[in-house]
């Protein structure tokens, strides 16, 4: 992929994603947005409306949901140093809403990032779900990156940084 680098930290998917979201939502392709966590500001420096201290109202859903020819996404973006996801890093509540996403016919899934490696993979609910129930039973508590389709790694494509949607007929 053309944005490998060897610090990619913090909202550096995130950022890739918006971007990608911006281009398709010009192009006509998709309408998808990124969902905030919802929070209640508890101390503000004065002067600005810059929050110092919050806290979370409730648990969040996905990051991003949206719609592209007329198949409704849902999916969160996980960002890992490691050569494996560990799955502390998703929560409970998230796998519940992916899994009635699904049931109502949606397109639920991961954008995984191995910063390390350079490289974005999308994971499927269904296998997402499968390591879920594996790790809650105390199987193991990550995905190794080995374990992700191949075919599934997210390319970039012209004015696209990660055309994810090229991918997701394959959910």
């Amino acid at each position: 992929m053309a944005w490998t680098t060897r610090g990619l930290r913090g909202s550096t998917l995130e950022t890739l994603i918006n971007m990608t979201n911006e281009r398709y939502l010009a192009a006509g392709l998709a309408v998808v947005h990124k969902i905030p966590t919802p929070i209640t500001p508890v101390e503000q420096t004065p002067g600005t409306k810059v929050i110092t201290k919050a806290f979370y109202e409730r648990k969040s859903t996905v990051d991003y949901i949206g719609v592209a020819a007329g198949l409704a996404l849902c999916f969160d973006a996980k960002e890992t140093s490691r050569d494996y996801l560990p799955l502390q890093n998703i929560h409970g509540h998230q796998i519940d809403f992916m899994e009635a996403f699904a049931r109502q016919g949606g397109k639920a899934f991961l954008i995984v990032s191995f910063s390390r490696r350079g490289e974005c993979v999308v994971l499927p609910f269904a296998a997402l779900r499968s390591f879920w129930l594996a790790y809650r039973n105390g199987g193991r508590a990550s995905i190794p990156r080995s374990a992700f389709d191949e075919s599934l790694l997210i390319e970039a494509a012209p004015g696209l940084p990660l055309d994810y949607l090229a991918k997701i007929t394959a959910v």
